[in-house]
């Protein structure tokens, strides 16, 4: 599964120098920012906030607009915004959670002897087989 992505946004200045922020290709897919900086980390966390939801929902991720084919008013402009939404999962989604395992005794009574840590194991064996390692 992709988790990085790129996507057109739509910066539309306000008045009191913020900006309004808006990804016409993504339903909800918008936020504000109080300056040029602060509206691209708002972008790029609401951006990564969306797609999650898209990836949990099994929803189709759409094919990104190009920047000639976004109609602006005024003094808009587009700027293309990156987010890795595995990152944001790693940031955001990181409770624990728990789970149960069945292994023979003779393997339980071998680890409990070296005192390993049942979840720390668990937990690398996925990340490696899941290819986060």
């Amino acid at each position: 599964m992709n988790t990085k992505y790129v996507f057109p946004a739509v910066f539309t200045p306000e008045k009191d120098g913020g900006y309004s922020i808006l990804f016409p290709d993504l339903e909800g897919c918008f936020t504000c920012g109080d300056d040029l900086i602060d509206g691209m980390q708002m972008a790029e966390d609401v951006l990564a906030l969306v797609l999650y939801s898209y990836e949990k929902e099994n929803r189709e991720i759409p094919i990104p607009s190009k920047r000639e084919d976004i109609k602006l008013q005024g003094k808009e402009f587009v700027n293309y915004v990156a987010c890795d939404t595995m990152e944001y999962r790693k940031r955001y989604n990181n409770k624990a959670v728990k789970k149960t395992l069945t292994i023979p005794a003779w393997l339980n009574e071998k680890a409990c002897s070296m005192n390993i840590n049942f979840s720390q194991v668990l937990k690398e064996a996925l990340m490696k087989k899941t290819g986060m390692m």
